[in-house]
């Protein structure tokens, strides 16, 4: 692992208890310009944390000992980091207790190392962006920077991906926004490849969050053969 003191390249912390996950994600990284340094556990991870600065966390929820739900509290408490956590594919409620704790986006396991490293990126860009301004549309808004979203002055905690889709859609509301340009503006980058199976995957999880705090999930809708659209809101 490069650790070179001096370079611009972000430093990312990868917490995993499997050697193998751990390897895979900091491949994944290191593709996209980061350096990487990883921990097995909670402590150890924590440890790392008090004498380096991060750009980036990479999280796994289920960690030996201290969760990673837990350490994410304590991680939020302490710093804004950029935090990612990884979680099972059907444990619903570690993703949500993951926001709530301060997460800025989740990955289901099993991942696209690809789509990772791509998010990873983009979520570091835009903490490093800082405030910037709320898009609007009808009853919702978005904060670009932060990632907040409200409907109707309710917050909505999503993760960093689906926000930033969402205040996408919002920002350029009544058009459509073609697979292209949704990959350009969400996640940086202007290839193709298995891009159109992401971004539709982003959007089933954005209609599900939505619809669990009764937001109406049709404020993201299909262009057939196109892309996807946000219709204008009174």
């Amino acid at each position: 692992m490069d650790t070179t003191a001096g370079t611009s390249r972000p430093l990312g912390l990868v917490v995993d208890d499997e050697p193998q996950m751990r390897y895979v994600i900091t491949f994944a990284l290191e593709t996209q310009g980061f350096r990487c340094v990883s921990a097995a556990d909670a402590e150890s991870a924590w440890e790392l944390l008090s004498e380096e600065s991060f750009d980036l966390v990479v999280l796994d929820v289920m960690l030996p000992g201290l969760g990673g739900v837990e350490l994410c509290r304590r991680i939020r408490a302490a710093a804004a980091v950029p935090i990612i956590l990884l979680t099972a594919l059907g444990d619903e409620e570690d993703r949500i207790a993951g926001l709530e704790a301060g997460a800025d986006d989740y990955v289901t396991k099993p991942f696209s190392p690809r789509e990772l490293a791509l998010r990873a990126s983009a979520v570091v860009r835009r903490t490093a962006a800082g405030t910037g301004d709320v898009v609007s549309n009808g009853a919702l808004s978005v904060q670009a920077a932060t990632g907040e979203v409200a409907w109707e002055g309710r917050p909505i905690p999503l993760p960093d991906t689906e926000a930033r889709l969402l205040a996408a859609l919002a920002r350029h509301a009544g058009s459509v926004l073609t697979w292209a340009d949704l990959l350009n503006e969400v996640w940086g980058t202007a290839e193709s490849a298995g891009g159109r199976e992401m971004v539709r995957t982003t959007v089933y999880r954005l209609r599900r969050h939505l619809g669990r705090r009764n937001a109406p999930p049709d404020l993201v809708v299909a262009a057939r053969g196109q892309g996807y659209t946000m219709p204008r809101l009174p």
